[in-house]
């Protein structure tokens, strides 16, 4: 190992890049008599000319020491102890210098390692990060950016680079995987020939990764400016198959939802980009759409299922398929299934149904569904406009029935009054009683 230290008039990090948040736990750090140094992403993109946006810390303290430096040092995980320390809405990570890979690492039958609190010194700290980027070290000592794995060198030539053997790095954990793309995408650098490779020939080690695990890790490669480019360098390397089986196996049978998924990723990024809210909810219903719309139509056509109760089995069967390799949380396998419901409701444009419609709380995710679903030749182009010019003059449309009262006249000729579908005597008290 050849270590370089790229003195403070070499390299563009500054304090007044980092967040002061992050600076109150280097100094506090120090102060304590530890050391300290900004690592990973943050330095990583500064001399790659990004904005940075999150601020990891690796020391020597223990994490218990930690707790005693930070009050509001909160530690988590189980493979890895580390810990938040909270400075007002910031969070910033500290983790502890680990100590390098051996045998006595518990790994499981493909080789991941499924216990890791060995601690070390920062030089095998270096050793043990995932790419040579993301182990460069700003020492706050003296502002110096420390490089032990030829990092530097890799940002010069835009190259993203496993530390070490690939085939064993990404065995250790295959998450490394998408990271590779991920990164790869945000800084516009290739992916090293030997790191590329290996990943074409070990996409299957994802099935080992808690599906929770995946859930979160989806978020962060497809929630973003890059999603599009992430999409298709997850496809191409065979990982978006081994995250959405299905759905890549009915892409392939229709090859037109791809563009589907694409204008939805393309929504996602420009609103991100815009600073709008996004929600991973329509991102994953528009990701296992293909699946849910291709069963729908088996549904009723072969087993002459209504139209409402084919829509409703598809999207349950897609859920529990999806389940199976990555956890959709409830909070957002609901908002999924009531943007596919609203679909067929959208075509029913007569009396007051369209005014009941604009009030629901999923209407405007699933309008931009439809709108999107239009523009790939998947839904009417027409309904989608008539659907945008609804919402520029409603008061253009028809007035909404009066929920207690129905228009149809009764034998009295007086309008009948609706029964409430509580079966309950509203004079009386709920309860048992």
């Amino acid at each position: 190992m050849q270590v370089r230290r790229i003195p403070r008039e070499d390299h563009p990090v500054s304090r007044k890049l980092i967040s002061n948040a992050a600076l109150k736990v280097l100094y506090g750090l120090r102060d304590a008599g530890y050391e300290a140094h900004l690592v990973g992403g943050a330095v990583r993109d500064i001399l790659a000319g990004i904005p940075p946006k999150d601020f990891d810390i690796a020391t020597n303290a223990r994490p218990e020491q930690l707790r005693q430096v930070f009050r509001t040092a909160r530690l988590i995980g189980r493979r890895f102890v580390i810990a938040h320390v909270r400075f007002g809405n910031e969070i910033i990570e500290v983790t502890t210098f680990r100590g390098a890979i051996t045998d006595s690492h518990e790994r499981d039958e493909t080789g991941r390692i499924l216990s890791d609190n060995e601690y070390g010194s920062i030089e095998t700290d270096a050793i043990r990060r995932d790419f040579t980027v993301n182990a460069l070290y700003y020492d706050i000592e003296d502002y110096a950016v420390v490089d032990f794995t030829g990092g530097i060198e890799d940002i010069n030539n835009r190259l993203i680079r496993l530390i070490g053997d690939p085939e064993l790095r990404y065995r250790e954990d295959p998450v490394r995987m998408m990271r590779a793309v991920r990164i790869a995408n945000k800084l516009r650098f290739t992916i090293e020939p030997a790191s590329e490779e290996a990943i074409y020939r070990l996409a299957p080690l994802l099935r080992e990764i808690p599906a929770a695990r995946l859930f979160d890790e989806i978020i962060k490669i497809l929630l973003t400016v890059d999603a599009v480019a992430n999409f298709r360098g997850l496809r191409v390397r065979g990982l978006f198959g081994e995250l959405f089986p299905h759905t890549e196996a009915t892409l392939k049978r229709h090859p037109g939802f791809e563009s589907f998924i694409v204008k939805a990723l393309e929504n996602t990024a420009k609103r991100i980009a815009e600073d709008q809210p996004v929600t991973p909810a329509f991102l994953y219903a528009a990701i296992l759409w293909p699946c849910v719309a291709e069963r729908f139509v088996q549904l009723m056509q072969r087993e002459g299922l209504h139209p409402n109760l084919a829509l409703t089995q598809a999207a349950d069967e897609a859920i529990a398929l999806a389940n199976g390799r990555v956890t959709i949380p409830k909070r957002f396998a609901m908002p999924m299934q009531e943007i596919w419901a609203l679909q067929p409701r959208l075509e029913q444009r007569k009396g007051g149904k369209p005014a009941r419609l604009l009030t629901h709380p999923r209407f405007r995710a699933a309008y931009d569904f439809l709108v999107l679903r239009a523009e790939v030749g998947d839904a009417s182009k027409e309904l989608a406009d008539w659907w945008t010019a609804v919402q520029l003059q409603p008061g253009a449309l028809p007035p909404i029935e009066d929920e207690e009262e129905s228009a149809a006249p009764g034998n009295d000729g007086k309008p009948k009054k609706r029964r409430r579908r509580s079966g309950r005597n509203r004079n009386k008290p709920a309860g048992n009683a």
